[in-house]
């Protein structure tokens, strides 16, 4: 078979005892976009750091070009035209975007001093190529985590590479930014690459993937042409069972809870006014830069408006006060889980009482016993998989983390609810159950509002969806009877 690039049979790899894969098997052929499917937890992650050289397998053999090979490092892989993309983000936050991209690879003159001037045209230019809207000259500490995300796609595009691994490539990114990158996904293909691309947002897979391969609890179940698949039949074997569809019903809206007036923040957004009710759920739509994320962070008090105000169950909120916002009621689930959602060295304990401490507490004292019923009532309710409270966030699963920081939030008893990208980097599965917790809390009195760059996660849980375009709010639509042509035109 000289058209395989790739060919990974009966790969394992345990940790301390635990098998993380037992059986990964996968062939990419040449010119190809291969599709690594299955739900988190599956072993999909540890299998791409076996084939990268992140880590090293315990049994099982890869072949590369005909050759078998076993990486010791990245550094090896990338010597052999293999390069990836990781699911978490890496960035050198005081460098520049231009140094990021080409650390240890920088134009020098005599071997030694770097040419920044030519450092920053050849960066400028992979990202002009590309088409990402980012300056090369900005620092990594300023930029968006879309941003961010375009700039790690770009440093593996400045790779010439046989093989690229792409882990969850789009999870920061609109559908605007995906096309672009399908466009350079489908120029190297052209060329003889081959692709293993890893994404959560099915319609994504439809849309680029030639080839299939689905892994369930860390072993190889299914292969194939995606050609000769459905949606339906996708989803079922990746969870293993049959997913109902998700229904969607039109609630009585109640009285206003969160209301923001001509809230502006200079070079974010402007004169944005909108209100959700009492048992609604009001999505927020744009493409990258729309100022979705910037209008939630201020709305909560992680940055301060220039002019506008927002009350919350008509009581004005205080400006640049998080801490205040939540005692108000208030609770944000935030665009990055990792970063900014989660203490990952603590416990699952600690992370989902965290916000609430000071209402389980007296005199400085934390009430041990509140707390616990709390972390029990949460695990319960959001179906938090766990053997013990005691271990590290860090050592969940990406859909289990975003449940605890579900479960932060709501530990407060928030009257609205703020969701950034609520679903980024999690399975069909999980994001059902996220879907239905959202529909739990409105069902019961509360207001949520959710932002989110795939257009259909936003039909499915919004019922009215307002559009942002260039920090402006366009229009406020039916989120029932809106379609996804319809959001991406007027966004566009």
């Amino acid at each position: 078979m000289s058209d395989l690039l790739v060919e990974a049979t009966g790969v394992q790899k345990a940790f301390n005892g635990v098998r993380a894969i037992d059986d990964g098997r996968l062939r990419l052929r040449r010119g190809s976009v291969h599709a690594l499917c299955g739900g988190n937890g599956a072993g999909k992650s540890t299998f791409l750091g076996i084939v990268m050289g992140i880590t090293q397998r315990d049994a099982g053999e890869i072949l590369f070009k005909g050759q078998s090979v076993n990486f010791q490092s990245p550094a090896e892989a990338l010597a052999n035209r293999i390069a990836i993309i990781t699911q978490e983000l890496s960035p050198i936050p005081g460098m520049t975007v231009a140094e990021n991209l080409y650390l240890g690879r920088e134009p020098r003159r005599a071997g030694v001093l770097v040419r920044h001037a030519a450092l920053i045209k050849q960066a400028q230019d992979l990202l002009g190529r590309l088409g990402f809207p980012v300056d090369a000259r900005a620092r990594m500490s300023s930029l968006s985590l879309a941003q961010v995300q375009l700039v790690e796609i770009a440093k593996a595009f400045s790779h010439d590479c046989d093989v690229m691994i792409m882990d969850e490539p789009t999870s920061a990114i609109g559908e605007r930014e995906t096309e672009v990158l399908f466009s350079a996904i489908r120029n190297l293909t052209a060329h003889g690459a081959g692709i293993i691309y890893v994404s959560h947002r099915l319609s994504e897979i439809f849309q680029i993937a030639d080839d299939y391969t689905i892994f369930r609890d860390g072993r190889y179940v299914d292969s194939g042409r995606i050609a000769d698949i459905d949606r339906s039949y996708l989803v079922s074997t990746i969870v293993g069972r049959k997913l109902n569809s998700a229904e969607k019903t039109r609630r009585p809206a109640g009285k206003p809870v969160l209301e923001s007036t001509r809230l502006s923040r200079e070079s974010e957004f402007n004169n944005i006014s909108l209100t959700v009710h009492q048992g609604e759920v009001l999505g927020i739509y744009g493409l990258m830069g729309a100022g979705r994320s910037e209008y939630l962070n201020c709305v909560y008090g992680l940055t301060r408006p220039d002019s506008g105000q927002v009350r919350l169950n008509g009581r004005a909120l205080p400006v640049g006060h998080p801490r205040k916002a939540i005692q108000a009621g208030l609770s944000l689930v935030t665009e990055d889980r990792k970063e900014t959602g989660l203490v990952l060295s603590a416990s699952v304990r600690d992370n989902i009482a965290l916000s609430a401490y000071k209402r389980l507490s007296r005199l400085s004292f934390i009430n041990r016993r509140k707390v616990k019923a709390l972390v029990e009532s949460m695990i319960e309710r959001m179906r938090i998989k766990t053997s013990s409270v005691s271990l590290p966030v860090s050592s969940m699963s990406g859909g289990n983390q975003q449940k605890v920081v579900l479960a932060r939030c709501l530990s407060t008893e928030p009257t609205c609810l703020l969701c950034d990208e609520p679903t980024r980097g999690i399975d069909e599965g999980a994001k059902r159950e996220v879907y239905k917790l959202l529909d739990d809390f409105v069902s019961k009195g509360g207001a949520a509002i959710v932002v989110s760059s795939e257009a259909q996660e936003i039909l499915d849980v919004s019922d009215r969806v307002a559009i942002f375009k260039s920090g402006l709010l366009v229009t406020v639509i039916d989120g029932h009877t809106t379609t996804q042509e319809d959001l991406l035109h007027l966004a566009s």
